[in-house]
């Protein structure tokens, strides 16, 4: 059966939210750092997490 594309929501998997704890929570456990790191990056890139997550990679190499 395929998907019904008319249930489809109107999130954003490309960003980013520092508002959502749980999105905080996922950068700081895949890349182990803290909080305010999280949110910092967050702020900077404007919640895009290609850049995000590629800073952080470049940095973890």
């Amino acid at each position: 059966m395929s998907d019904d594309k008319s249930k489809m929501d109107n999130r954003d998997r490309s960003k980013v939210s520092s508002s959502e704890d749980y999105e905080v929570q996922y950068l700081m456990t895949k890349y182990d750092i803290s909080r305010n790191r999280a949110v910092q990056l967050i702020e900077k890139h404007g919640g895009s997490r290609r850049k995000i997550e590629s800073e952080l990679e470049a940095v973890n190499i």
